[in-house]
């Protein structure tokens, strides 16, 4: 058996509940309108507003909406304006739902998981109400609701803070040692390790993966085709 396939099985063996990252093990969620112009797009709202845009030493990137929230909240914490520019990428992350391009195998992945009894969770940065969005527009939602666990106003626990994930474990009634979580990103791997759950790791390009596996994650895989393999395969007589 390709030692893939064992890690694959070793992770997904009693794990009753699946927690899945959003944005990369879903779908692209930015794929037909750019992260890049998302983010230039939240600056300029600052700016025709009259407030400070970060720079980069500021954390402002210019392909991650996020980071641009994530630096006004550190400059102006609390308060309207914060509130108001989440408020915006959360409308920005909604338009992006109406292009997103799926992740090959997620779909028969979550209804074969679902099928065989997993009990699935998204537990993403983005807005909560993307997900479910997406979730629907795909025939998916049913295999979640009303499991979706996202962005809140406290913008300290997004991920790698285990907030989201341990909202889900609370709603799911799941014990840490039985289940998984599939996320794409280092702070994925952080908040699964600081809630208690297994980690799968998810890289559509090596470069995803060395940031993954240089964070410490055991398992990284580049397509979720031998998971969904390994689950169909573990569910059979």
């Amino acid at each position: 058996m390709a030692p893939v396939i064992q890690q694959l099985r070793n992770l997904i063996k009693g794990a009753q509940c699946v927690l899945f990252d959003f944005d990369g093990p879903m779908c692209r969620l930015f794929a037909g309108r750019r992260a890049h112009d998302v983010a230039a797009g939240l600056a300029d709202w600052l700016e025709k507003r009259g407030h400070h845009v970060p720079s980069a030493q500021e954390g402002l990137a210019s392909d991650d909406p996020l980071a641009v929230l994530r630096a006004v909240a550190r400059i102006r914490p609390g308060g309207d304006l914060v509130q108001a520019l989440e408020e915006e990428l959360t409308r920005e992350e909604l338009r992006a739902a109406a292009t997103a391009r799926p992740t090959p195998y997620a779909d028969p992945l979550v209804r074969t998981w679902s099928a065989v009894g997993g009990r699935l969770a998204i537990t993403t940065n983005n807005s909560p109400l993307v997900a479910e969005q997406y979730l629907t527009g795909r025939g998916l939602a049913g295999c979640f609701a009303p499991h979706f666990y996202g962005r809140t106003t406290d913008l300290s626990r997004l991920k790698p803070d285990p907030d989201c994930v341990k909202r889900a474990l609370t709603g799911l009634g799941a014990c840490p040692d039985a289940t998984l979580m599939i996320g794409d990103t280092p702070s994925d791997l952080f908040a699964a390790q600081e809630a208690g759950v297994r980690f799968l790791g998810y890289a559509r390009d090596e470069t995803r993966a060395r940031r993954l596996r240089g964070a410490g994650a055991e398992v990284v895989v580049d397509t979720l085709e031998p998971v969904l393999a390994t689950v169909r395969a573990m569910a059979s007589p």
